[in-house]
C-alpha cells in the first residue's frame, strides 16, 4: 500500500462566522485522525470568491466537496457528524452503524 490516494478536500463557507469557524475545525479534526498526511483542504470563501461558488454550483454553506479521488462527492452542513462525513468521503461502508 505504498500508492495512498491523497485526498483534495475543497470547503466553501459564507464569510468568518461561527459555523464556518465550526466546519474548518471539524474538518480539520477528521482530516488529522482519518486521513494523516494524505489530503489537501482548501477553504474557499464564496464572500471573496463567488465565482469559484458559481463553477461548482454551491448553493448552501458550508459544502465540503471530495474533489479526489473520484467520484466526486458533496456534503453540507457544518460537519459536525463525523461518521456522515466519513461515509460521504468513502472512509467508512455503508451500513457500519449498528
Amino acid at each position: 500500500m505504498d500508492n495512498l490516494q491523497k485526498f483534495l478536500l475543497k470547503l466553501y463557507i459564507t464569510g468568518h462566522t461561527a459555523r464556518s469557524e465550526r466546519a474548518i475545525r471539524n474538518l480539520r479534526h477528521i482530516c488529522t485522525e482519518e486521513l494523516g498526511g494524505r489530503f489537501e483542504m482548501r477553504v474557499i470563501d464564496i464572500l471573496e470568491q463567488p465565482q469559484l461558488a458559481e463553477d461548482e454550483k454551491i448553493l448552501a454553506t458550508p459544502t465540503l466537496i471530495k474533489a479526489l479521488p473520484l467520484p466526486l462527492r458533496r456534503i453540507i452542513g457544518d460537519l459536525s457528524d463525523t461518521e456522515k462525513v466519513l461515509l460521504g468521503l468513502d472512509l467508512l461502508p455503508i451500513g457500519q452503524d449498528d
